[in-house]
């Protein structure tokens, strides 16, 4: 069932104990782990979490007749798991550390709201042993591993020393307590350069850094531990032997309090981007069925040796040319990817949740979990990839998502009029498809993108659908470098807009000019007046106009002819080539509001036209295309608005300052660091120079495009 915020499934639902037949129907469970002798779930349960996992808890719990009760923060007063959830309290403001954070107000809510469980999502406090131990304390149920598991687990050094005794591979590299400079710059000479840094506490992608020379080490070591300390608490590190063509392949595993223990087979999430991933697939692409039954044997091997109960994931770096893996880390929660698992494996992972923290047993043995085709999940991000990722925030002014089904699943937290805001990680959402081999759920994956529409921000949709179309993917050759070993085939020169595209932009903006003389008319105290609806007419001559639009910096044109028959004539200028057309008609009645279906030349065309404020987007066959009514402020400032300054990619707060008034800098030299959407981002110098004024202090919140820092005028600018 497609994970998807709608006014229906906010409604309250008549909340029914599923019997042991409907629950096997519902969650592919067998009828003899659904027995006499099976304990009761919970009947209320709280989500310390928000967003898309809040949202999707809610929904397991509602099929099983579970009330539940969210929390939010100021900021997301109106978000949609606060208008699902049966309860909703505020735990604070936006701020995580003021709000997702805070085991005390949490547990206060539960405690008014009569809560029996807690489910912590990921993130957050989803890996936090100490509030685990407070809820067990409280006689409040975690729903999750015990907090022995997690300490275990959560510290990679002490995790690769069990899994050394349980005799599963580990990397090369130094897991001590030692954190002396020059102390880990032998170690990391001894494993061998590149090496990489990593944070003993946490995930994705906070607190590690790749070192690529001795050069380097001292700088990467204080960012990672920088970033580590604001992330986790903690900025212990460890060094590890960094993987020239690595495969980051993980297994889902799960475990009961029965001693019971299975996994669910593998996921690979290779393809990522600052660390993070943004697509993944199960199962893993080219695995020898020998490689596939090893991965997940020691996967349980590690699950066993820590003692562990519910959802995890055994996390592995595979080396691309032998297919050797490695232990690198468990993560003691349930992983954003987990939806893929299901589509393979029939399952309900939420409701696997349920069951194990109640105190039942699994409810399917090793035997009965079988792989039924191929998943991908594809991250939809707010970010720029043209400029290295850059997250955005604003407004989510139009969405439209592609249609639900047995195959397509779309998990999200946000809808049309939500924003995307600069306290939290900037995911809109999980796009989540299945085939029946992989080059179906592929072609599933590429059109359900296609299908995606986001106006308001940038997003990655148009970048993932490069992604998924590079022959290296189509052939499952994939390793964490993807990105940047193909980017200057995923990074390509973006061409001149489509001849068809600018025609159908241009002739959008007609109808609406007609159509609004069309509704003055109706209004108009003389509405036969001719003079309230001819739009266009000419004496003596057949109507026109012309066009003019911004694609990018680029200026194009489109000149308009009204033809007597209702149909028209086009000269369409891309600002490369110039192309005509005669008898363009418009088709009518379009199966969606935003359809534009037009005949030009010897074909139809079908496109989904939005115009927001002075900004038009026309969702095409080859993604979106964007037009500006108007010629932006930026491009008519003059240079030295913005010359010899530095400013911010993105909203932002000022983490350090690290240069002063009349301080001499060198090209590259790390002159601010900025926190965004809990990641750390170094700005450096992009020239020689002298700085002569710093605009903002530490904790100062900063929107985008402000000027950090401005350089002096160099002699030769002057000159």
């Amino acid at each position: 069932m497609a994970n998807v915020y709608t006014k229906a499934t906010a409604l309250p639902l008549l909340r029914l104990r599923l019997n042991p037949a409907q629950t096997s129907r519902y969650f592919g469970s067998t009828a003899a782990a659904f027995s006499a002798t099976r304990k009761p779930l919970f009947d209320k349960i709280l989500i310390a979490n928000r967003g898309e996992i809040a949202c999707r808890v809610v929904r397991t719990a509602r099929k099983l007749g579970i009330k539940t009760v969210a929390v939010y923060s100021d900021a997301d007063k109106y978000a949609s798991h606060v208008k699902m959830a049966d309860e909703a309290y505020l735990i604070g403001p936006a701020a995580s550390s003021e709000s997702y954070l805070r085991m005390d107000k949490i547990v206060d809510v539960a405690k008014r709201s009569g809560s029996q469980a807690i489910h912590p999502g990921y993130g957050f406090l989803s890996e936090n042993a100490s509030f685990a131990e407070l809820l067990d304390k409280e006689n409040i149920t975690f729903i999750g591993p015990p907090a022995s598991a997690m300490i275990s687990m959560g510290s990679k050094s002490e995790s690769k020393e069990i899994m050394e005794a349980a005799k599963v591979p580990v990397v090369p590299g130094y897991h001590g307590p030692n954190q002396e400079l020059n102390f880990l710059k032998e170690e990391a000479e001894k494993i061998g350069y590149p090496v990489l840094i990593k944070a003993i506490k946490g995930g994705g992608g906070k607190g590690m850094r790749i070192v690529e020379s001795p050069a380097d080490f001292e700088e990467m070591l204080n960012s990672a531990k920088n970033e580590a300390r604001k992330s986790f608490g903690d900025d212990q590190v460890l060094i590890e032997k960094y993987l020239v063509t690595p495969r980051h392949v993980e297994v889902q595993v799960f475990a009961d309090k029965h001693g019971n223990a299975v996994h669910l087979f593998e996921r690979d999430c290779s393809v990522q981007r600052r660390h993070q991933k943004i697509l993944e697939e199960a199962p893993a692409p080219n695995l020898s069925e020998e490689v596939r039954a090893l991965l997940g044997a020691k996967a349980v091997a590690a699950a066993k040796a820590v003692d562990y109960v519910g959802a995890g994931t055994v996390e592995f770096i595979m080396d691309n040319t032998d297919q050797k893996f490695y232990f690198m880390e468990m993560n003691t929660r349930l992983q954003v990817e987990h939806p893929v698992t299901e589509m393979v494996t029939g399952t309900d992972l939420v409701h696997w949740q349920l069951e194990v923290a109640a105190g039942n047993k699994l409810p399917k043995t090793q035997e009965e979990l079988k792989l039924r085709g191929h998943a991908f999940e594809a991250r939809i991000y707010a970010e720029n990839p043209a400029k290295g990722f850059v997250p955005d925030t604003g407004k989510l002014l139009h969405v439209r998502i592609p249609e639900p089904s047995d195959s397509v699943r779309v998990e999200t937290g946000v809808g049309q009029g939500d924003s995307v805001s600069v306290h939290y990680d900037p995911m809109i959402a999980k796009l989540v498809v299945r085939g029946d081999d992989r080059t179906g759920a592929l072609r599933v994956l590429r059109k359900a993108l296609g299908e995606y529409e986001i106006v308001g921000l940038n997003t990655n949709i148009d970048f993932l659908k490069d992604v998924i179309s590079h022959p290296a993917f189509i052939e499952g050759d994939v390793e964490t470098g993807f990105i940047k070993k193909y980017e200057n085939e995923l990074f390509k020169e973006v061409p001149a807009v489509a001849h068809d595209v600018l025609a159908q932009a241009a002739l959008s903006l007609v109808l609406r000019d007609q159509q609004q003389v069309s509704s003055r008319t109706n209004n108009s105290n003389d509405p036969y007046s001719p003079w309230s609806s001819l739009a266009g007419t000419r004496l003596n001559e057949l109507g026109s106009r012309k066009i003019t639009l911004l694609s990018g910096e680029n200026q194009v044109t489109v000149d308009v002819a009204f033809n007597q028959n209702g149909t028209y004539q086009l000269k369409v200028n891309n600002g490369e080539t110039t192309k005509e057309y005669d008898q363009v008609e418009v088709a009518k009645n379009a199966d969606y509001e935003n359809q534009l279906s037009t005949f030009i030349g010897d074909r139809k065309y079908c496109s989904n036209v939005i115009l927001k404020g002075e900004q038009l987007h026309v969702f095409g066959e080859n993604g979106r295309s964007t037009f500006s009514l108007e010629v932006p402020a930026y491009l008519s400032a003059e240079k030295s608005d913005v010359a010899g300054s530095v400013k911010t990619p993105m909203p932002c707060k000022i983490s350090q300052v690290l240069v002063q008034p009349g301080e001499s800098v060198k090209k590259g030299t790390p002159l601010v660091i900025l926190e965004a959407m809990k990641m750390e981002h170094v700005i450096k110098a992009p020239f020689d120079g002298v700085i002569s004024k710093v605009h903002f202090n530490v904790g100062d919140l900063a929107e985008e495009n402000k000027s950090l820092v401005a350089f002096e005028q160099q002699e030769e600018a002057k000159a």
